[in-house]
């Protein structure tokens, strides 16, 4: 993306995405350490919230989490679903950023009746429903987001369970500067016409990769973002079947590759089926990439901003309206009281 060009600029999309450096160099890990003594009298952490609240900030942490010793159990559902659930071992955060989610009340709500006096709230605006339902809630410095679409408010939502996590095993989370340098760096970088071109006339996008969060949320803002249909094949998924519907209309975006499996991605998704396959990689991999740096314990914020980036000028290609979908409403059930 070139913000410097009106094509770009003129997007509150845009505009919001190249918040997030400033947000990420600002964020307060501390923010979260007012829940850790209630988080630790509990024997387990669930994490909920509908579409981009849940599928990035949620399944990071969750990810990030089993790659370390065993502390307690992070897990993670649908509102709907959770309903059904015995939750009551478990401290819940739900997050919601217009705080008017209809899934997300009726969850509290149902928690509240059965006396939970652990539900927590993460919004990105005050004087919510949530927050005058939960114990308590967290409210996001982001600010309001105009564009259908959320982006800097889903990765201030990661920060914060990311933080949430490190304050309960006591260690620091460093190195945001870093990071937000170099999401701006990824947010900005050029990236290869044949590649925008192969998306830009793909009847799907598919996207692979780790259940961290990252691929699928990168396929909910396909739609948003380019009104093209999208899936998310998790881990080698892409190597169990699906290939039979498979064709050269279609493209696959693997995040983050497997090393030991893009050999059988080449055999059986590009010659077998015809798809093309497009990698976003730190390092270079036999297909065509959007390489972006190392970025350690923080790659999967790194790796959304590349995929943002993409998006953008996919949709910008095509010239789509980006920040007005036709369908899709910026709170997708929205609550209103009875």
């Amino acid at each position: 993306m070139n913000t410097s060009e009106e094509k770009y600029n003129r997007y509150a999309l845009v505009r919001e995405m190249m918040e997030t450096p400033g947000i990420i160099r600002s964020f307060e890990p501390g923010v979260s350490g007012r829940f850790v003594k209630t988080i630790k009298s509990r024997k387990g952490l669930f994490l909920t919230g509908e579409g981009s609240s849940r599928l990035f900030p949620a399944k990071r942490a969750i990810y990030s989490s089993l790659k370390k010793d065993f502390l307690l159990p992070v897990i993670t559902e649908g509102c709907t679903q959770a309903c059904e659930y015995n939750l009551n071992d478990y401290v819940v955060f739900a997050a919601s950023n217009s705080g008017q989610t209809k899934e997300v009340i009726r969850l509290v709500n149902s928690l509240n009746t059965k006396g939970h006096k652990a539900i927590f709230g993460l919004t990105a605006n005050k004087n919510t429903k949530l927050e005058e339902f939960a114990t308590d809630t967290h409210v996001l410095s982001c600010g309001k987001e105009n564009a259908v679409a959320a982006t800097k408010s889903v990765i201030e939502q990661g920060l914060f369970y990311d933080s949430l996590l490190r304050n309960l095993r006591g260690e620091k989370m460093e190195g945001l500067k870093d990071l937000a340098e170099m999401t701006s760096q990824v947010l900005t970088a050029g990236i290869d016409k044949d590649i925008i071109k192969k998306i830009r006339e793909a009847k799907i996008i598919y996207f692979a990769g780790r259940d961290n969060g990252v691929a699928a949320e990168l396929a909910l803002k396909t739609n948003e973002i380019t009104r093209k249909k999208s899936a998310f094949l998790e881990g080698t998924f892409a190597l169990h079947g699906i290939e039979e519907v498979m064709d050269e209309n279609d493209v696959l975006i693997w995040i983050d590759p497997f090393d030991d499996d893009q050999n059988k991605f080449q055999e059986c998704l590009v010659r077998g089926a015809g798809i093309h396959v497009i990698s976003i990689s730190k390092r270079k991999t036999i297909f065509p990439a959007i390489l972006i740096p190392e970025a350690g314990q923080y790659d999967e914020y790194v790796q959304m901003a590349a995929g943002w980036n993409m998006l953008v000028e996919t949709g910008i290609s095509l010239g789509i309206d980006l920040d007005h979908p036709k369908r899709a409403r910026k709170v997708g059930n929205e609550y209103v009281s009875e």
